[in-house]
């Protein structure tokens, strides 16, 4: 298990973004959250299964339909197993 934190840079707001990651990360049983950040990117904290993990920073470089994914920075790190649930947080 690894807990992995990834940010989105892109036209990644405003297009079903976070629901959609909610949804892949529920699909993987992937825990953590998803949140918008003021300067227009998306940041996810995320653990689980390192196979998992690695398949969604995959999704992430394309995300939903109507995205425009630029670039993603992903940094590991070491499982905490503090997260329920896979949440959209504020």
């Amino acid at each position: 298990m690894k807990q992995v934190h990834i940010v989105v840079l892109g036209s990644v707001q405003g297009v079903f973004y976070r629901a959609n990651t909610r949804k892949k990360a529920k699909d993987l049983a992937i825990k953590g959250w998803v949140r918008n950040l003021r300067d227009g990117r998306v940041e996810i904290t995320a653990e689980g299964k390192e196979k998992d993990l690695k398949n969604l920073i995959e999704w992430c470089k394309k995300g939903p339909k109507l995205a425009f994914v630029e670039n993603i920075e992903v940094e590991w790190s070491d499982y905490t197993g503090k997260y329920e649930e896979f949440s959209i947080a504020r």
